[in-house]
């Protein structure tokens, strides 16, 4: 959620690190805060709000010294001040810490140190850690960090620098990403590329339990006081693919991209003469996979709702019974799984904490567990037993918009893969591949329509609340579409299953709260059709998503957005892509600040 980064090596740290906590600005944060080292004596710098609300004050600070250590905070633990932001020292001011996580027992950590004389300055969690290597200092900082982090029950990605020990960073992890950057002599840790791309792409991504020492002439990484032989890797993204690219958004950027994320999706992954799916990621556990008989779904936000648009799938072409669960609250059930089971984790970043938890509980019951996400080296792409990418490209908006397009292109995929295993035809398999290959095309010619889909939004922007209903496939994409026009515009929306209209929701129809429906012509078209005459008969207003060539539908609805017809199944990834421009366009009209939301961050790496 927050964002780490630090440099060691033989440049100056502060352009290093504020051009890395820039980078890191998508995820969302609240204050933020350097700290440098130069012939023995420290230099801190700590603000409350936004960089660019300040950036002037810290150049003109001229700090000097080749390694440093910053953050951006979100606040969890303490109120948004300056002085709850990191870094955070110890009594001495001899000892930096810069942390991502929850010290769950921090309470008793600090009680028990101030009986001890230590002195706090703050409200965090975070401080504690600082205090605890300063009481554990013998000889050399690494020592003190790995005795200090025995003592933390809870979560952690960070940094330590210290006076006494000025020659190198101190870096550890514990379910909270870092990664290591290996450069032409420096080196760098952070708690996402985007923060060290322009310097390096080889990284090293820390595991549970490591801890590295990065000096100027080299690192080493430990585990359980071993050392631990660790791969380089590249990232496989250069820094333009994360500009703005000339859009005036990121999220715009992204929509725009989303038909090649779909391309990207199935390249080299499509043998359509044969009916069949080549996913690589899969093929060490295929043979397991032809022996479950039930699947589990699981994701938070956006990735529930394509987890959810994947157990339709699965269920009704792959034939195998599939459940769909939120990781917040999986975690805290007890499932009924068995051998027989396969666990499906969707994540976006692969860091997604409850997600984690949730796999980590599968994996401990022996339950086969699958990943669908989108970063190399993320923390669900290791700890899973296989997984498939959705190769979406960096994503900085917050709102998550093309990776949920490579969420449910990929589950198509594996869809086709588990059904072909059993009895589906190979008919069906070449019919569903080629109506796959279409889609790219069939999306470009929606983005087209922003357009014409940016008026209709001004139609509505002063409203102030909203119901997005659909049904089967398209029930996802009403929440999907609800959320993300909550997201970016702060308006109040609501997903629905179109038939539950007649439960209770219809209380709050009126000419002031528009519904959009999506309702392409498929199985339940008649259905949606009923739930839209049930929303003018109380003279609400309608926004309707329909396939094209569907000209009865303009006699009903105020506003009409076409899709091109394709499968059913595969409608939810054209019928998503509207739904992204009005949510982007509405929250534009009210000039709100699309890619980093009030009260939001990209990846949410805390409970």
């Amino acid at each position: 959620m927050c964002g780490i980064i630090g440099y060691i090596g033989t440049k100056e740290a502060s352009p290093i690190l504020l051009s890395g906590l820039k980078r890191m600005e998508y995820r969302g944060y609240d204050s933020y805060g350097f700290c440098f080292l130069n012939d023995g004596k420290a230099s801190l710098f700590k603000r409350v709000g936004k960089i660019d609300n300040t950036e002037k004050e810290f150049l003109g600070k001229d700090f000097v010294g080749q390694i440093g250590i910053g953050h951006s905070r979100w606040a969890t633990t303490g109120l948004v001040t300056q002085e709850n932001a990191h870094p955070h020292c110890d009594c001495k001011k001899e000892i930096f810490v810069v942390h991502n996580g929850i010290v769950e027992n921090y309470k008793e950590l600090k009680a028990k140190l101030i009986k001890e004389g230590h002195i706090f300055e703050s409200e965090t969690d975070t401080e504690v850690i600082a205090h605890l290597i300063e009481k554990y200092y013998v000889n050399n900082l690494e020592g003190a960090v790995g005795k200090a982090l025995r003592d933390i029950r809870g979560t952690y990605g960070l940094a330590v620098i210290s006076t006494k020990d000025p020659e190198k960073i101190v870096a550890a992890r514990m379910s909270s990403p870092l990664i290591i950057g290996v450069g032409v002599d420096e080196f760098l840790v952070a708690s996402d590329p985007s923060a060290i791309i322009t310097r390096t792409r080889q990284i090293i991504n820390l595991d549970d339990g490591e801890i590295a020492i990065l000096k100027k002439d080299g690192f080493c990484i430990l585990k359980e006081e071993k050392e631990a032989q660790k791969n380089i890797e590249t990232i496989d993204w250069d820094i333009e693919q994360a500009e703005k690219g000339g859009y005036e958004h990121f999220m715009l950027k992204e929509i725009m991209e989303e038909p090649s994320v779909i391309e990207d999706a199935m390249r080299g992954r499509l043998l359509e003469d044969e009916g069949l799916v080549k996913l690589g990621g899969l093929e060490s556990v295929q043979d397991q996979l032809r022996k479950i008989d039930n699947i589990t779904l699981i994701g938070c936000g956006t990735a529930h709702y394509a987890a959810k648009i994947g157990e339709y799938m699965l269920e009704e072409y792959a034939n195998i019974p599939t459940l769909t669960d939120i990781g917040s609250e999986f975690r805290y059930r007890k499932p009924i799984v068995n051998k027989s089971t396969a666990a499906i984790f969707v994540s976006q970043s692969g860091e997604t904490a409850d997600t984690l938890a949730a796999l980590r509980e599968m994996k401990a019951k022996g339950v086969l567990t699958l990943g669908v996400t989108n970063v190399v080296g993320s923390s669900q792409s290791r700890e899973t037993d296989a997984g498939v990418y959705t190769r979406s490209g960096p994503e900085i908006a917050v709102a998550s918009t093309k990776a949920f397009l490579g969420q449910l292109t990929i589950l198509s995929l594996i869809t086709i893969y588990l059904g072909r295993q059993r009895d589906m035809s190979i008919v069906t398999g070449k019919r569903i591949i080629s109506e796959l290959m279409k889609i790219p095309e069939l999306a470009r010619e929606i983005l087209k329509q922003k357009n014409e889909i940016k008026k209709i939004a001004e139609k509505y922007k002063n409203c102030r609340d909203f119901w997005f209903i659909g049904r089967k496939y398209n029930y996802p994409i009403a929440l999907e579409g609800a959320l993300k026009l909550k997201e970016v515009s702060y308006v109040h929306a609501e997903g629905l299953a179109g038939g539950e209209l007649k439960h209770g929701p219809l209380a709050l129809i009126d000419e002031n709260c528009p519904t959009i429906a999506i309702c392409p012509t498929d199985s339940v078209y008649e259905k949606m059709i009923s739930n839209i005459e049930e929303i003018k008969a109380r003279k609400g207003k309608i926004i309707a998503i329909a396939t094209v060539g569907n000209e009865e539908i303009e006699k009903i609805a105020d506003d009409v957005i076409y899709i091109p017809k394709t499968l059913e199944m595969l409608t939810p990834i054209l019928s998503v892509i509207p739904l992204h421009l009005f949510a982007y366009y509405f929250a534009d009209s009210l000039d709100r600040d699309i890619d980093k939301p009030k009260n939001l961050a990209k990846s949410v790496t805390v409970e």
